[in-house]
């Protein structure tokens, strides 16, 4: 079988695959008797290019990917192992990589994942060391023959063999607001610049703003990175729970929810539709230009045969009448581009009418606080090499007794002005001019450095819905300034854990912090 690179880069073909949700406990209960079933149904199934394998989603502790992985793969079968950032550090998600290098499951599919849910008695502690950015720069760091230092002592460099993964990652592209639509986007050009291969979008049900994806990555310059549309199996259940927002990032329109109460009160429970409308989205992610559909929602071979059945059996063109029925946008939601009334569809020629509107006016808005203009005057006179306080500070640092401290008066002054202006954390490696002068630590769940979540809803905070999400804040402030498209534009951020409690004052002066490395490079 052909490896899931060769099917995305060397063809043409319109690839599936089917998403494996995994389970807690051991294969042998019960519970998990339907799973190995599927599991051992997909080994043999021809029209699945292969299989996606969740790591515990939704943030609940669940049986290894790897349990399921290992015989798919040893059945000859093509298996991409999701990999998220919100139970392992740095040095556990290497060592997490190294054994799927090692067991020939070279397809990672990058993840910041879900807020951290309830383990053994009670809520566990996320850990967000790094993000999908920076997973995907360490697995591209592994292939290109990561550079380490055996000796600290003798500092001798022993480089390792290289890997051979093929990374993905995911977008989000059925936000609600335009300030968390588009730092989706900047996001995904972030990914792919560190190194991901493939791209799979969020659930949704509107063909439009399916559309809009590809339209967006073509005027950038990212279409020949392939795109997997994401198709989810409703049920009516499944409907409630994504109406409810129970599940990070996903929502659907009060239409659909409704159409799915109505569907699922019949005598099949609305099987039979709910499978015809995921082989429409088939059909309409071919019909656009996708390179395949993931499956997700399905729970046996037969479902995923009946719904590619259904799919074949359509005319070429009628994934056209399909889109202007898949339409569930919610109220108010944003579109990037005017719709094309022909199709349906969007226009890339023409930007949304109310979009390019308020791109002219860019109106003042509550983001735009004096402490963030204090922040960013400050910040030009102190932090830009060689004007204003560059050389003095630098100088005060070096000549410190401790320099990763400067002078004891500056910190003090460093930590009270940072600590009412920010709630610093002093972490020493400090992001807030990354951020529009937002603090990642103390404002945002899950420490995102480089760009925001995909779990998001309506702007807030997927984990404490009080919070408007800090990205969508930064977003607003750059906005107002024309600089929107600078967002996301610093250098990727893993964040140094050792400069903690020491001065980010200090570190930049010093070149010790994140702006001074160089993270595509080889050497750590």
């Amino acid at each position: 079988m052909p490896t899931l690179a060769q099917r995305l880069e060397s063809s043409t073909d319109f690839v599936i695959g089917v998403e494996l949700v995994s389970t807690r406990g051991l294969l042998t209960e019960t519970r998990a008797a339907k799973t190995q079933s599927f599991a051992r149904d997909l080994a043999g199934y021809a029209s699945a290019d292969w299989v996606s394998i969740t790591d515990n989603a939704g943030g609940n502790p669940m049986l290894s990917p790897l349990a399921l992985g290992l015989p798919l793969k040893q059945a000859g079968r093509n298996v991409l192992i999701h990999l998220s950032c919100k139970d392992l550090n740095r040095n556990a998600l290497e060592s997490t990589a190294w054994l799927l290098g090692s067991e020939g499951l070279h397809n990672v599919l990058a993840l910041s994942g879900d807020f951290a849910g309830a383990g053994v008695a009670g809520g566990s502690k996320p850990v967000f060391d790094t993000d999908s950015v920076g997973l995907l720069v360490l697995l591209g760091r592994m292939n290109a023959g990561l550079d380490v230092t055996r000796s600290p002592g003798t500092g001798t460099p022993v480089r390792l063999q290289p890997t051979q993964f093929f990374p993905g990652a995911v977008v989000n592209n059925f936000k609600l607001h335009e300030n968390e639509q588009v730092p989706q986007l900047l996001k995904m050009e972030r990914k792919i610049a560190a190194g991901a291969r493939f791209i799979i979008n969020q659930i949704g049900y509107d063909a439009r703003k399916t559309h809009e994806l590809l339209a967006w990555m073509s005027q950038r310059g990212h279409a020949g990175i392939p795109v997997i549309g994401n198709t989810f199996v409703l049920s009516g259940p499944a409907a409630r729970v994504f109406h409810a927002r129970r599940i990070p990032g996903v929502a659907i329109s009060d239409e659909l929810a409704a159409l799915c109460e109505r569907q699922a009160g019949g005598a099949d429970k609305g099987k039979a539709f709910f499978l015809e409308l995921a082989a429409k989205q088939v059909a309409i992610y071919r019909g656009l230009g996708y390179r395949g559909a993931y499956l997700g929602g399905v729970h046996t071979v037969a479902d995923v045969e009946r719904i590619l059945q259904l799919e074949r059996g359509f005319s070429p063109g009628d994934w056209r009448q399909f889109a202007r029925e898949i339409r569930y946008s919610r109220s108010g939601e944003f579109f990037m581009y005017a719709e094309d009334e022909a199709t349906g569809l969007a226009n890339p020629a023409q930007r949304h009418p109310a979009y390019e509107a308020s791109l002219r006016k860019r109106p003042a808005n509550r983001n735009v606080t004096l402490s963030y203009r204090i922040a960013k005057m400050t910040h030009s006179a102190m932090f830009t090499p060689g004007k204003g306080l560059w050389k003095l500070g630098a100088g005060l640092c070096r000549r410190a007794s401790n320099p990763a401290q400067g002078p004891a008066l500056m910190h003090a002054v460093e930590r009270a002005g940072k600590k009412m202006m920010f709630d610093c954390r002093d972490c020493g490696d400090c992001s807030l001019p990354d951020i529009a002068y937002l603090c990642p630590e103390s404002q945002c769940e899950k420490n995102q450095r480089n760009g925001p979540c995909g779990g998001t809803s309506d702007g807030r905070c997927e984990h404490k819905e009080e919070n408007e999400c800090i990205w969508a804040r930064a977003y607003d402030r750059l906005r107002y300034e024309g600089r929107e498209e600078e967002l996301l534009a610093h250098v990727p951020v893993i964040q140094d854990q050792a400069l903690r409690g020491t001065s980010s004052w200090a570190n930049t002066w010093l070149g010790k912090d994140h702006f001074s490395k160089k993270l595509f490079s080889k050497t750590p």
